[in-house]
């Protein structure tokens, strides 16, 4: 398969080395907070929820933050596939100029998130049988709580030293606080190494909890004090739990699954220039992470994956960009089949590389 390659932690590579593994197996699937890369995953996602081969015989947790909690968010919809397709078109139709404020900008994405998820199917979602949903937000604490840009920069700057220096001192400003609709919280968020609040989902907070998991420091105004959840500013659930920094497995032969658009798996939204951040090895052993090769890199436009800069260079210009990121959700229709046939031929057992 020249389009997408196959990595797996310890756990899960001697599983597929042995013939073992099924979809079955998977009980987490993670949306990692990518900004608009996730749109490359829309065609594995669309595969895997239209084939329903995840949640078959027991609930999948959907665990994600920003981007990735707005992916998962359509999966638990009525109708899945058309909420799925309304938050494309949503999301990539948004247009952005030098006069856009945080202000305005976490309103164009609440008219996106009122778009694709109906007030009347929020209750079916909560009451969802196959899939529980984890969103993950950030409680800003202190100067990164502010809305003043240069004060918000300033406690950034501050909770970027820390957490360069030990990443737990990034607790001093930021609170995980992770949305979720099962009847019980989700078992991550039970370990002692989770530091963080679980609150439940309703009726009343479910918007508000996706658009602050999206809600981008400096770029995106924070939500302010979420039905049910501590008082405070919340913001990009990134800033926290990045692309996977969480043991989401509880058994030796749970499957993790993340479709990645990158290789490199990086911790939290801070350590992106920390090349010395990895996620700890635990929260790796379980993984089976899925990502497009380079060669299918080089098919998009312009021979890269879709990004938030692109909002800038396409600035006068945005139906170039408009046009170019729908192509690169058609060219990844396929890559879920080419893992579902991976899968099914047990040719994956050839492919399957060590995380």
């Amino acid at each position: 398969m020249a389009d997408i390659s196959v990595k797996a932690g310890k756990n899960v590579y001697k599983m597929i080395r042995e013939g073992g593994f099924n979809f079955d197996q998977v009980t987490t699937y993670v949306g990692p907070a990518v900004g608009p890369r996730w749109l490359v995953a829309s065609g594995f996602d669309m595969t895997l929820f239209q084939s329903g081969t995840l949640g078959r015989h027991q609930p999948v947790l959907l665990a994600g933050s920003s981007a990735g909690a707005l992916r998962f968010a359509a999966w638990l919809q009525p109708e899945a596939t058309e909420s799925y397709r309304r938050l494309m078109e949503g999301y990539i139709s948004m247009s952005f100029n030098r006069m856009d404020t945080p202000e305005t900008i976490l309103e164009s994405i609440h008219r996106v998130v009122n778009n694709y998820i109906d007030d009347d199917a929020v209750p079916f979602a909560l009451a969802n049988s196959n899939f529980r949903l984890a969103i993950t937000t950030s409680r800003a604490k202190g100067l990164a709580s502010s809305e003043m840009e240069w004060i918000q920069r300033l406690g950034l700057g501050f909770s970027f030293l820390y957490n360069a220096a030990n990443s737990s001192w990034l607790h001093n400003f930021f609170q995980r606080v992770v949305f979720y609709n099962s009847p019980l919280p989700p078992q991550f968020c039970l370990k002692k190494n989770f530091r963080g609040k679980a609150i439940k989902l309703n009726e009343a907070n479910f918007k508000h909890a996706l658009l602050a998991s999206s809600a981008i420091p400096l770029v995106v105004a924070g939500v302010k004090n979420i039905y049910g959840a501590p008082n405070g500013t919340y913001r990009d659930g990134g800033l926290m739990d990045y692309h996977l920094n969480q043991q989401y497995a509880e058994k030796k032969e749970d499957v993790i699954l993340l479709f990645h658009h990158q290789e490199r798996i990086i911790p939290g939204w801070l350590d992106k220039k920390l090349q010395y951040k990895k996620p700890q090895p635990e929260a790796l052993e379980n993984v089976l992470m899925v990502c497009p090769t380079e060669k299918f890199i080089q098919k998009l436009p312009g021979g890269k994956i879709p990004d938030r800069e692109d909002f800038k260079t396409f600035a006068d210009n945005p139906s170039t960009r408009i046009t170019n990121w729908w192509h690169a959700v058609e060219l990844s229709e396929t890559l879920g089949e080419q893992f579902l046939e991976l899968v099914e031929s047990k040719k994956i057992r050839d492919v399957v590389e060590e995380i």
